[in-house]
């Protein structure tokens, strides 16, 4: 099979199954976002009198039906096409005859997916931000629930001070609501509007607006100049799995809290037996699997991070066939994080501390003591501190 540019020398298969990769297939999930860049660029190339009103019409109808078969299942990116792009304008000419053909007048395959690409990203920050959110309103809930049960602060991994499940509790979802702001942040650099900038030096002879397509697609800005966008390229991508992995980062050590806490020697929490599994040949046992799973793949999500990272750190200037290697990586830690928040607030709503397990050392009250100390006799808080330290000193040989 032909594609669009190989000016009618085929390309070596082995070629093109090393060149397209999976992005024939990552490109799946851009089409209904693509459907609707290309639309915008088409309204805007009639309303610039660079294509009729007859085509427009023809274009649009037979887009509108292409995407919708797409999300049917009906059709999917073959490998032999190689990416959405290609596939959608192979199958729109097909419907449409000659009129398909013009669509692609006044931009590239370059500016095309990455405007795909942002819509979706726009659409990925729509759902995460609040999905987040939901986990530290889960959170907050069980500092309703049991807040004012005593629990040990640790530093060093050693009890230091007296603390609550409220604390513990809210804390984290101070912290979260703190990495759904940051996914927020992201739109900085996803908002702005790539068309018109074609392959990364404009449209020459062609009086395309792209303020058009901008409010069309509802961008907050143009990114000018049109050679900075191929220099943008993977920064977006890239804030967005920052904050994500710091998010996985917060979500890996509450995991980690919990399977400490639902430890025997622990016992600080009870899991539902519907959130645990069992044991394959210890018929005791009942697994938090689902907390190691979640702290384990905050690994994924920084690994996303460094390999998108580490694609264009040191790229030159314009188009770069290496940038079309982000999508894995990206969409994998968008997938890896959703997957998370979409079954974590249940599970948390399943989390019950047991007080009657938790014993506060007296001595865990060292730096209140210290403190009291000054407060009631004026003396520094270094003699505060060894006169405590001394006194516990004695408590405990005595016991």
């Amino acid at each position: 099979m032909s594609r669009l540019w190989d000016s009618g020398v085929p390309l070596d298969q082995r070629v093109l199954a090393f060149t397209a990769g999976e992005d024939h297939a990552l490109d799946d999930r851009l089409i209904a976002y693509d459907v609707r860049a290309s639309i915008a660029h088409a309204e805007m190339l009639a309303e610039a009198r660079l294509l009729s009103e007859q085509d427009l019409r023809l274009i649009c109808a037979g887009l509108a039906e292409i995407s919708a078969s797409h999300a049917r299942g009906e059709w999917r990116v073959p490998l032999e096409q190689e990416d959405g792009q290609t596939a959608l304008e192979i199958r729109l000419t097909e419907r449409i005859g000659p009129a398909g053909a013009r669509i692609h007048l006044g931009r590239s395959r370059n500016d095309q997916v990455l405007a795909a690409l942002r819509l979706y990203l726009r659409d990925v920050v729509a759902d995460l931000a609040p999905a987040t959110e939901a986990v530290a309103e889960a959170l907050e809930a069980i500092a309703a629930r049991q807040g004012e049960v005593a629990l040990p602060g640790y530093t060093h991994m050693q009890p230091a001070m007296p603390s609550t499940v409220d604390g513990w509790a809210r804390g984290y979802a101070a912290e979260i609501r703190d990495d759904a702001e940051g996914v927020r942040q992201t739109l900085r650099r996803i908002n702005r509007n790539p068309l018109g900038s074609a392959a990364g030096y404009g449209t020459p002879n062609l009086p395309i607006s792209r303020e058009a397509t901008r409010e069309k697609l509802a961008f907050a800005e143009v990114q000018e100049p049109v050679t900075a966008v191929q220099l943008s390229r993977g920064k977006a991508e890239s804030h967005l799995l920052f904050e994500l992995t710091l998010l996985m980062q917060d979500l890996g050590r509450l995991a980690a809290d919990l399977l400490l806490f639902y430890t025997r020697e622990f016992a600080y929490v009870e899991l539902p037996a519907g959130i645990t599994t069992g044991s394959s040949s210890m018929p005791q046992k009942r697994n938090p699997d689902i907390f190691e799973l979640i702290r384990g793949r905050s690994a994924t999500a920084l690994a996303c991070l460094v390999e998108a990272l580490s694609v264009y750190s040191r790229l030159p200037s314009g188009y770069n066939r290496d940038l079309q290697l982000i999508k894995a990586p990206l969409f994998r830690g968008i997938d890896v994080c959703s997957m998370v928040l979409a079954v974590l607030p249940a599970v948390l709503g399943g989390v019950r501390f047991r007080p009657e397990n938790i014993r506060l050392d007296p001595s865990i009250h060292a730096a209140a003591r210290a403190n009291e100390l000054v407060v009631r006799e004026g003396i520094p808080f270094r003699d505060a501190y060894r006169r405590v330290a001394a006194e516990i000193a004695r408590e405990i040989g005595e016991q």
